[in-house]
């Protein structure tokens, strides 16, 4: 193999090798024939990171590359070849056919354009020519109806889908240029559209919106759009943002001066830069200064508390309205129950329906269920269509196998049209703990102010991922009518999970560590993985195993599936990927469980979801089946291969809203995992649980204060009476 000098190649991809989160490898054949360098048998090969890429690569796609590359031959069935491999090249650009037979091609061969072939492909370029281009763009309706003459209305529908994919090349282009990463690329298109490069040309420090960090943005600012002075406006507007997004990137919605200068003073290397910036992102309401306490309140995040707050105590101040209707549903409703409610259950129903906003809020066994499952009978007796919501799919999931009624994911409720009349609605939040303040935001803009709120959960459990702890503040504000249960159901006592969880909420180290149906087993670090694993293969269909991070050495998520499957299924066969002819291995074997990570509404899985690898057979262009817990099956094809993982080991923020037969616990000091956690992890058990670590690490977690309490959040005070107005 040799190197070349820098070299620009056109050519058309005729295959994509490997395409993984973060690399891909595609070839094609050279679109220059006259070029001395190229020949018949020539092939153009690219490896390169998907974020120096200005489009996902496909077959069928025209691309320009310029750098150096090297040179090899190879054989093929007794023809030699010869490959020219660019390396993470330096200009990379997709660009569309300029020539009809390359336009054939390309429409022929691109998925995007599902359903129009060669044939078609030739009419439209031979009809039209390159004013197909033009159409495609404007997408006016007389070329519709021009275009359905010679395609069917489906295939018209394919042919602007697909061009979707490609009407922002020219913006595309133009940001790889600039060495701006795709993701960012993507983002910014899908917000700011054709304004895109007006917008980073205003400000190119907006890209730090979109995923790029401020150390990049200012040296993209430097090199790329002569910004070159460090106390630009713009560059220390941007100081502030990224410092705000660092000191709440924990949770909290404000920081004080003390947490914020450091990291001012980091990113732009002096105090005099720093103090300057304060004043920039003041001038410029990037933060509001609470006068009493000196905290900073990112602008956005106090927002969006106030317009919860605000809602939250419009509908508080309707007070009791409990009725006649209500009375006779509820006595309805529990006359169905085959048991009576304990006290506590009782009143948490009446007060569901009494009041337009409520928490129904216990730990572990507590009858949560029973209840919500009673006063929603009782709301439907009275006619209210309920909207019964929860962050995870699984959550959502196991909602309504216990209520009975429909529900949906936060993210499938946000899509649906807004509930813009004032009568009979309720919204009901299940596993409400994990709701961020966003999320609220977003749920409340989304409802008429009328509407009631109705939320179910437990406040001790983990905070949510995002900023804010909306339970905690709603319960611990005292301004909303909450019935905490606190009677353990008589069948879940047995088990000890109920009392055994109460006592890490409350801090207390329990007598005994192994308890009833749990038990502590002391294991070295470097054994905790085994342990796991052990205790995993003994009752394989029950159990899952909850870790805190992948990546830890001992006692990791990726070890520990890494260990299970070898031992539960070593000979299972091995999942693989045809593709332009070559057959690639895969970790993941038929018979393995599996974890999906991303959501996919149009085959019915989401983030969280699990299941079991089932078929391994290649059918067209799909090669295996999972089989969901729900015992619905998903083919898997490219696209949702990338986003599943074993599932014999998974997080605690994938496991919350679901519970397990059997759980069994990677128990190890860090920064993720303190009492919060550890509860948490305990009461995802329905009958059984193993806690595996050292007992040091198991007293220091319990006995430390969670993190979820040294969260700062606004929304209780706000609830509370403190005023908006009194910031400055």
């Amino acid at each position: 193999m040799s190197d070349s000098e820098v070299k620009e190649s056109r050519f058309r991809v005729t295959s994509v090798t490997c395409n993984t989160s973060n690399y891909v490898i595609f070839m094609g054949a050279p679109l220059d024939k006259s070029n001395k360098v190229f020949s018949a048998q020539t092939l153009i090969s690219i490896m390169s990171k998907k974020n120096n890429l200005p489009v996902e690569p496909a077959i069928g796609q025209h691309w320009t590359v310029k750098d150096k590359y090297k040179v090899s031959d190879f054989d093929n069935n007794g023809y030699t070849y010869k490959q020219l491999t660019y390396e993470d090249p330096i200009f990379a650009v997709c660009t569309l056919p300029e020539t009809g037979e390359q336009f054939i091609k390309f429409i022929a061969y691109e998925k995007a354009f599902k359903g129009i072939g060669t044939v078609k492909a030739r009419e439209l370029w031979e009809y039209y020519d390159k004013e197909i281009y033009t159409m495609l763009s404007r997408n006016y309706a007389e070329d519709k109806i021009s275009l359905s003459k010679m395609l069917s209305d489906t295939s018209v529908k394919a042919l602007y889908e697909g061009f979707k994919k490609y009407s922002n090349l020219k913006y595309a282009n133009w940001m790889s240029k600039k060495q701006i990463p795709t993701n960012v690329q993507q983002s910014l298109l899908k917000f700011h559209g054709d304004q895109s490069i007006q917008e980073i040309q205003r400000d190119p420090f907006k890209l730090m919106s979109f995923g790029m960090s401020f150390k990049a943005a200012s040296e993209l600012a430097k090199s790329h759009f002569n910004i070159v002075n460090d106390d630009d406006e713009r560059r220390l507007s941007a100081a502030i943002e990224e410092a705000l997004r660092t000191s709440l990137s924990n949770g909290d919605t404000f920081a004080s001066q003390n947490e914020l200068k450091p990291i001012l003073r980091r990113l732009l290397g002096c105090m005099e830069l720093t103090k300057k910036a304060f004043k920039v992102g003041f001038s410029k309401s990037q933060y509001i200064i609470h006068p009493e306490h000196e905290t900073y309140h990112q602008s956005a995040t106090l927002i969006m508390e106030g317009v919860v707050a605000k809602r939250f105590k419009k509908l508080a101040s309707f007070g009791d309205t409990f009725d006649e209707l209500f009375t006779k549903s509820s006595r309805q409703a529990i006359d169905e129950l085959p048991y009576e409610l304990v006290g506590k259950q009782q009143e948490a129903v009446v007060n569901a329906l009494a009041f337009k906003i409520a928490c129904i809020t216990g730990g572990a066994g507590t009858g949560k269920t029973t209840v919500l499952r009673t006063a929603l009978r009782a709301m439907h007796f009275a006619g209210y269509t309920i909207h019964a919501i929860a962050l995870s799919g699984r959550a959502a999931m196991r909602m309504h196998e216990s209520i009975g009624f429909a529900t949906c994911t936060i993210a499938a409720f946000l899509r649906k049209e807004e509930i813009n009349d004032d009568g009979k609605h309720i919204v009901v939040i299940d596993e409400a703990s994990m709701v961020d303040i966003p999320t609220m935001y977003r749920i409340v803009t989304r409802i008429h102010p009328n509407v009631r709120i109705l939320f179910v959960g437990d406040p001790n459990q983990l905070p949510p991922i995002g900023p804010g702890k909306v339970l905690a503040d709603v319960v611990s504000s005292g301004t909303i009518m909450n019935t905490t249960l606190d009677i353990v159901k008589r069948q879940d006592v047995s088990t000890g999970i109920p009392e055994y969880s109460a006592q890490i909420c409350d801090g207390i180290v329990p007598n005994n560590l192994s308890f009833k149906n749990i038990t502590f087993h002391e294991t070295p670090e470097e054994e905790i993985s085994a342990k796991c694993v052990e205790l995993y293969s003994q009752s394989p269909k029950n159990s899952r195993v909850i870790g805190a991070t992948y990546k830890t050495m001992f006692g990791g998520i990726d070890e520990i599936n890494s260990l299970a499957q070898a031992k539960n299924n070593p000979d299972g066969q091995m999942l693989t990927i045809k593709h332009e002819g070559e057959m690639q291995f895969v970790r993941i074997k038929l018979g393995d469980p599996v974890l999906f990570t991303k959501n996919n509404y149009e085959i019915g899985v989401q983030n969280g979801s699990l299941g079991v690898i089932t078929s391994t057979d290649h059918v067209d262009d799909k090669f295996g089946v999972v089989t969901l817990d729900t015992s619905d099956e998903v083919q898997l094809d490219l696209d949702l291969f990338s986003s599943i993982k074993l599932g014999y080991a998974i997080s605690l923020h994938k496991a919350q809203g679901s519970q397990f037969p059997r759980i069994i616990i990677s128990l190890k000091s860090g920064r993720i995992v303190d009492r919060s956690w550890l509860y948490t992890a305990i009461t995802r058990a329905e009958t059984e649980v193993h806690i595996v670590g050292k007992e040091s690490d198991f007293i220091k977690i319990t006995q430390y204060e969670s993190n979820a309490n040294k969260r700062n959040s606004f929304l209780s005070e706000l609830l509370s009476g403190q005023n908006l107005n009194d910031l400055n």
